[in-house]
């Protein structure tokens, strides 16, 4: 079995990965250790949680452990693809590099701009960025890229999934063409391999693991539920999503809940608290000293729920996370590969429960074809209506439905598109010229059987066409016909162009 101090890393370096308590590599830092330590370029493909942060690290350090940076030029580049995993590599460096005297500097959204300008105007060994905070401390004439040797790509399919890759090309263009590059990836996507194809020099390939699979130590499960209703869905799914917290019970340590979009997960963060849970959101939207109070919070163990957008489903280590609860069934099948894979990290072992409703299938066949094999159903605990209740609703005949009274708009149609019916009485009864006194509102009301007719306000230039109109669309029972569909002829067609016009 190799251990760390077979591998030829620097003396210091070695030291600090002893003190942080690593004694054997994984297989991803193993293979990929010795050819960076040579000089070559890496191409590491590899399931998350394997290690790869440590893979590109540590032969770094020991590569810079020599020499001093230049002003504005750093001597080695590290892109990632989000705020928290940038900061997560710069917090690997802070641990490996304690014995070296080795400066970096984090680039990322959110902080000062005059802060970042400060360390890089002193010079820096290691920056670590986002790309699109790199350039733009490079178009405001801060930066020079030109003293970079060696050069990180770390998530290179995620960078594809935001859009980063034309950056990322254009990054690649400002550094020298005989810097060495590590390129790391849980994915091959095709877009992927041209960028390897046109940027990395004959790459040593190490592939520890088939392309997108997930840990075996993970238990997955999909839990299929059936909404009894459209508008009703979303509030079901989340009490799903409850049901399968408390059924988890002490096992559930702590847990991401991961949903599609931002709305979500604010909304599903909201709706745990509202209910006695300790949860907090995390996405892109929110202001950068709140996501890393809540990351923070989650890592100390002082939060149990973090719900999560994407961005937190890359690279980001927390070794102890208990459960991963996947409230939406990802667009793209490889993000589940990379959300599961924040639970079963280390050899540990973890669960993951996915959510899925019918409109879901579709997405959940595409992960299994993915990782070519079946995820087992579960039902759903929150409790299902029995089938044929379900196909009751589903007609739109189910007991809610019935009970619940018809709304309407102002034009008087219903929900559904149909005209309220008719009374058969007032569609035998002649057109009422527009000057003929009406009856109080109160004497229909009290005549038995029928319906409280609506005040008209009483307008001598009210067009006369629109009376059979109103009463077509207020009237009482018809019996089921509906006048201007049946035997009758709506008095409006009976009257010509200009008698509309003037009435």
């Amino acid at each position: 079995m190799t251990t760390f101090s077979e591998l030829n890393l620097n003396p210091k370096v070695l030291k600090a990965v002893e003190e942080a308590g690593y004694e054997t590599p994984t297989p991803i830092q193993a293979d990929a250790i010795p050819s960076a330590l040579e000089g070559r370029d890496v191409l590491g493909i590899a399931q998350t949680g394997t290690g790869k942060t440590a893979g590109f690290t540590l032969p770094m350090l020991s590569l810079l452990a020599r020499g001093r940076a230049r002003a504005r030029m750093p001597r080695s580049l590290v892109l990632c693809p989000t705020r928290e995993l940038a900061a997560q590599v710069a917090e690997n460096f802070d641990t490996y590099s304690k014995y070296l005297k080795l400066t970096k500097a984090l680039l990322i959204g959110g902080v000062s701009f005059k802060e970042q300008d400060k360390l890089i105007d002193k010079g820096v060994d290691v920056l670590i960025a986002t790309p699109g905070r790199l350039l733009d401390h490079f178009e405001r004439g801060k930066l020079l890229l030109t003293g970079v040797q060696i050069m990180v790509v770390d998530e290179a399919d995620r960078m594809l999934d935001m859009g980063f890759i034309p950056d990322i090309e254009r990054i690649f263009s400002l550094t020298p063409f005989t810097r060495q590059t590590l390129f790391f990836s849980a994915t091959m996507a095709p877009e992927i391999e041209r960028i390897t194809n046109t940027f990395l020099q004959s790459p040593v390939r190490v592939e520890v693991a088939r392309q997108a699979t997930a840990s075996e130590t993970i238990d997955q499960y999909a839990v299929m539920i059936k909404p009894s209703r459209r508008d009703r869905a979303d509030g079901e799914k989340r009490a799903t999503l409850r049901a399968l917290i408390d059924g988890e019970g002490d096992a559930c340590t702590n847990a991401i809940v991961f949903c599609n979009r931002k709305i979500d997960v604010d909304v599903v963060a909201k709706s745990l608290k509202k209910h006695g849970y300790d949860a907090a959101p995390i996405h892109g939207d929110l202001e950068q000293s709140q996501r890393t109070r809540t990351l923070d919070a989650f890592r100390a163990g002082e939060l149990k729920l973090l719900v999560a957008s994407d961005v937190a489903a890359r690279g980001l280590d927390v070794p102890a996370v208990s459960h991963v609860f996947n409230f939406d069934v990802p667009g793209h099948a490889e993000d589940y590969v990379h959300r599961i894979g924040r639970t079963g990290r280390a050899g540990r072992s973890g669960k993951a429960l996915t959510i899925c409703n019918p409109r879901d299938e579709k997405a959940l066949a595409a992960v299994e074809a993915l990782l070519q094999k079946d995820i087992p159903r579960l039902d759903d605990p929150s409790g299902s209506r029995p089938a044929a209740e379900e196909t009751a609703a589903a007609q739109g005949g189910g007991d809610d439905e019935a009970q619940k009274p018809e709304r309407t708009s102002r034009s008087g149609r219903s929900r559904g598109g149909r005209s309220r019916s008719v009374s058969r009485k007032k569609a035998d009864t002649p057109d009422t010229p527009a000057d003929t006194p009406t009856a109080p509102a109160g004497e229909a009301a009290d005549a038995p059987g029928t319906e409280p007719a609506e005040p008209r306000e009483e307008t001598r230039g009210k067009a006369r066409s629109s009376e059979p109109r109103e009463r077509g669309r207020r009237g009482g029972d018809t019996g089921g016909k509906v006048v201007g569909m049946g035997d009758h002829l709506p008095g409006f067609i009976a009257l010509s162009f200009d008698e509309r016009r003037t009435g």
